[in-house]
C-alpha cells in the first residue's frame, strides 16, 4: 500500500521564494520544487500525511501570509491536496525538459531517452527529493560561474573542489565533467547525500573522484587534510553567513569560492562578512532578484 502525501502549492511573488522555502523546511517538507512564470512563482512542497493535520496546513497558510505582510508584499495563495507516493514521484517530472545552462552545459533529466544530440556537456540528473534541477536562477548562476572558473584553464585537472550543501550534486558533477581532479561533497540532509551518489553514478563519475558525506565543513576534514582550490555553496544566505568564518579552515591563499542562494537585498551583509573574514569579491553576478558571489582569498591574509 502506498503512502499518502500532502502536496502544498503556493502561488507567490518570486521575491518571497526564499522565505517560503524556509517555512516549508521548518514545516517538515521532504521535497520542494519551483516554477517561475513571468512575474509569479509556483512553489510546491511535499510532506507525509501522517505527520501533518489540516490545522497544521491552515497555520502554514497563515504564517506565509504574515511573512508577506511584514515586508509589504502581496500575500501568497496556498492550496493543498492529498496524493499517493507514486504520483508525487512522477507528476513534477512531466514539465522538466533538457535545459541549456551557460555556454557548455545541457542539464538533462535522467529519464529522457534518447538524449538530445548536442556538442554541449550533458549532465544527467534525477534530483529525487533534493534541491537542484538546474532550472533555478541560483543553480544556473553557480554553473555559469563554475564554467568560467574551470572551463577554460589548462590546469583544471589539478583542481580540488569542496561543495558545501551539495543537494542533488549538480554542482559537484558539473565540476567533475569540466575536469576537476577531486570533489568533496557534503550535505546535512541524508536524502541529498543519497541523490548526489546516485547522480554520480548516472554520469559515470568514479566514486573516489567525487566523495560524498553527510555533514558540513567539519566533515571535509575527514576527507583530506589538504586545502581545496575552490568552494561551491548554493544554500540560504543566513547559512552562508554562518559558514564564511569557517571557510578559512579549508582554504589556502589562492582559494576561490562561488556562493549563491542569495537575494539582492542580502548581498551587503554577505559582502561585509566576506571582507571581515579575509575574502575579496571578484565578481557579483545577478539574475532577477538573485545574485552569485565569485570571491577569492585576500592576498594580505
Amino acid at each position: 500500500m502506498s503512502n499518502s502525501w500532502w502536496e502544498i502549492k503556493i502561488y507567490a511573488d518570486p521575491m518571497l521564494e526564499e522565505t517560503i522555502f524556509w517555512r516549508l523546511d521548518q514545516f517538515g517538507c521532504k521535497g520542494t520544487a519551483t516554477e517561475i512564470k513571468k512575474q509569479s512563482a509556483l512553489i510546491r512542497g511535499y510532506v507525509p500525511q501522517i505527520d501533518i493535520s489540516l490545522l497544521d496546513l491552515s497555520a502554514l497558510s497563515l504564517w506565509l501570509r504574515q511573512d508577506a505582510l511584514i515586508v509589504n508584499m502581496t500575500p501568497p495563495v496556498t492550496k493543498w491536496k492529498l496524493i499517493d507516493e507514486e504520483d508525487w514521484g512522477s507528476s513534477w517530472k512531466k514539465e522538466w525538459q533538457p535545459t541549456e545552462v551557460g555556454d557548455r552545459f545541457l542539464i538533462c533529466p535522467a529519464w529522457i531517452d534518447p538524449l538530445p544530440e548536442t556538442e554541449r556537456i550533458i549532465l544527467k540528473l534525477d534530483p529525487g527529493m533534493a534541491f537542484g534541477t538546474g532550472t533555478h536562477q541560483t543553480t544556473q548562476l553557480c554553473l555559469e560561474s563554475l564554467e568560467m572558473r574551470l572551463g577554460y584553464i589548462p590546469n583544471v585537472g589539478e583542481m580540488t573542489i569542496a561543495d558545501i550543501g551539495c543537494g542533488s550534486g549538480i554542482l559537484s558533477i558539473g565540476a567533475a565533467l569540466l575536469g576537476a581532479k577531486q570533489i568533496y561533497a557534503v550535505d546535512i540532509d541524508s536524502l541529498a547525500v543519497k541523490a548526489t551518489r546516485e547522480n554520480r553514478e548516472l554520469n559515470n563519475i568514479n566514486p573516489e573522484r567525487l566523495l560524498v558525506k553527510k555533514g558540513s565543513i567539519e566533515a571535509l576534514d575527514e576527507f583530506s587534510e589538504q586545502k581545496v582550490d575552490g568552494i561551491l555553496c548554493n544554500i540560504l544566505a543566513e547559512v552562508i553567513i554562518d559558514l564564511i568564518p569557517q571557510m578559512a579552515k579549508i582554504a589556502h591563499s589562492k582559494t576561490w569560492a562561488i556562493l549563491s542562494g542569495i537575494l539582492l537585498d542580502q548581498a551587503k551583509p554577505i559582502a561585509d562578512t566576506l571582507e571581515q573574514n579575509g575574502w575579496v569579491v571578484a565578481i557579483l553576478w545577478k539574475r532577477d532578484e538573485w545574485c552569485c558571489f565569485n570571491v577569492r582569498r585576500n592576498a594580505d591574509n
